[in-house]
């Protein structure tokens, strides 16, 4: 990650770049939760742009923000470039796999195979093009060691000199875990529970056609957690365990009916083996989300950062019923977005 802060000044402390540490002044990058002080206010934030989208429309007024994609993307590139336009930014895509040179990350690398860059030389010359460099790239789900390492995103900060922003790593999705945590208070706020009680917010795992990441879970895992303001249980079969790193606070349990029993919330999302890295040991199609699943809880709403498989991860009844806010979540990629932009400008 980041260097550590080296000196002070006016009672703020900065790292070797001159960016306002985290904390005391601003927010200096977006990788993770633990890059937020106050996620409460930084869901305000995001709630009063929803309310009134324009009202900081010159913040970016003469700076570009750079969104850079190794892996392809609907929701995430579309929301984050609205975002970037409602406060004055210039946002300009580009697609790595598809329009640039293949890069390379690792350290002392001899350049005689495919890859023609190496990011020390392309992420200098992206910080100096940007004012805020977003990316995004996928783990390859062959290698624990090297996904969890986060070396893309991690090099990328080490050289390009300007705040990063993941728009999703190997690891973590921190914009779609801001959402949802932002369409959670969005809807206690419009439905406070009766005696005001914590809301019960079940992950559940649900089968796939393939492997996926682990990304949704770890990092929706991490904001529940650290929000604190929900009862949060995680339910998965066997051999499906998260990294305690993520999950550490939360209640798991394998028995999905008892999980969902009272629950005011339910997250459905798959994922791969954590321990024997990137499998898939079964695909019971019994872990499907149904409305006959969903009467055992209390009349919880349904999530799903999309995209979604319909009846195989979420039955039809469930996804286009009454209880299905995933329409309502995407919408509020923008505002999660614009909340964590509009920060890092504000502290730069």
């Amino acid at each position: 990650m980041a260097e550590i802060a080296e000196h002070k000044q006016n009672n703020i402390i900065y790292n070797h770049r001159n960016f306002p540490l985290l904390g005391v002044r601003g927010m200096k990058q977006f990788i993770s939760v633990h890059d937020v002080t106050d996620i409460d206010a930084l869901v305000a934030k995001a709630l009063a742009y929803k309310a009134e989208p324009f009202k900081d429309r010159t913040l970016g007024v003469g700076k570009r923000i750079g969104l850079l994609f190794l892996n392809p993307s609907l929701r995430t590139r579309l929301s984050t470039q609205i975002a970037a336009k409602n406060i004055g930014m210039e946002a300009i895509v580009f697609n790595v796999d598809k329009e640039g040179w293949a890069l390379e990350f690792e350290e002392g690398a001899i350049m005689s195979g495919n890859t023609v860059e190496h990011v020390k030389d392309a992420a200098p010359i992206l910080g100096n093009y940007f004012d805020i460099l977003c990316i995004r790239t996928f783990p390859s789900l062959k290698n624990r060691e090297d996904d969890y390492s986060e070396l893309y995103i991690t090099e990328f900060i080490k050289y390009c000199g300007v705040p990063v922003v993941s728009l999703e790593s190997a690891t973590l999705h921190p914009l779609q875990s801001l959402t949802d945590v932002i369409t959670i208070k969005e809807q206690l706020n419009q439905n406070p529970l009766s005696g005001n009680p914590k809301p019960k917010v079940v992950l559940t795992w649900a089968p796939h056609v393939k492997a996926l990441p682990q990304c949704v879970a770890n990092s929706f895992s991490q904001w529940m957690n650290a929000w604190g303001e929900v009862d949060f249980v995680i339910t998965h079969p066997e051999d499906y365990e998260l990294a305690e790193q993520f999950t550490k606070g939360a209640t798991i349990t394998h028995n999905q009916d008892e999980a969902l029993k009272n629950a005011n919330f339910v997250y459905v999302k798959n994922w791969s083996t954590y321990k024997d890295y990137g499998k898939i040991y079964e695909n019971d199609p019994g872990w499907m989300l149904t409305e006959k699943k969903l009467q055992l809880t209390n009349n919880a709403k349904v999530m799903h950062c999309l995209p979604v498989r319909r009846n195989v991860e979420l039955s039809d009844e469930v996804l286009d019923g009454p209880n299905s806010i995933v329409t309502q979540e995407a919408a509020n990629r923008v505002w999660a977005a614009q909340a964590v932009i509009a920060s890092i400008l504000e502290g730069l």
